[in-house]
């Protein structure tokens, strides 16, 4: 599907209802498989991604998130949880074994090895999103849950924790929500 830059972004919208139609794990590996060849930091590919799907998981994250998420993912045929791994480094001897010593670095500098991981997990997961949008899936992303309950519940005794979550699936024509200001350059952006 070739969808424009207009259509990903300006015409693109948060999804708050979705269709009964199923997301095929063939697509979502697709979608992934494209994903992973976005850029971030030292080639660390922190991003690890959970998708709930089945109604007992769904169950379990209902429990985990606020009030005011609760219907969107009931609506949505599959969540992601996108985390991060604290651990991630143990994996640079495949991704950049041109440096050996880059492992020892984010292994030895916690904060250094956590900001990492938050940092560009949350940029996969951007990367994953437009993609997802591109193959004609809708998104929902969301930060309203209590991240140490998600974790003890899909992530217990592991090196992963919660980035945020998103619903996906294929979206109703409904627009629920009028279309919020964003800010300008001017307000954002400074030269120097």
């Amino acid at each position: 599907m070739d969808i424009s830059v207009q259509d990903l972004f300006t015409k693109g919208r948060t999804c708050h209802d979705f269709t009964s139609d199923p997301v095929p794990q063939e697509l979502l590996e697709e979608i992934y498989n494209i994903t992973k060849f976005g850029p971030t930091s030292a080639n660390g590919s922190p991003l690890r991604i959970k998708f709930v799907s089945s109604d007992s998981a769904r169950q379990k994250l209902i429990g985990c998130v606020m009030e005011g998420n609760i219907a969107s993912i009931k609506n949505a045929p599959i969540t992601a949880i996108f985390a991060y791994d604290l651990k991630f480094y143990e994996k640079m001897d495949i991704l950049f074994p041109h440096n050996p010593g880059i492992k020892g670095f984010f292994a030895n500098d916690e904060k250094t090895g956590k900001e990492t991981a938050f940092r560009n997990s949350a940029l996969q997961a951007a990367y994953f999103m437009v993609v997802a949008r591109s193959k004609g899936l809708g998104l929902g992303p969301m930060s309203g849950f209590d991240a140490d309950k998600l974790d003890a519940v899909f992530f217990p005794n592991t090196s992963l924790r919660s980035n945020f979550i998103c619903t996906i699936g294929y979206p109703t024509s409904d627009v629920k929500y009028e279309r919020l200001p964003r800010l300008d350059f001017k307000s954002v952006c400074e030269m120097v």
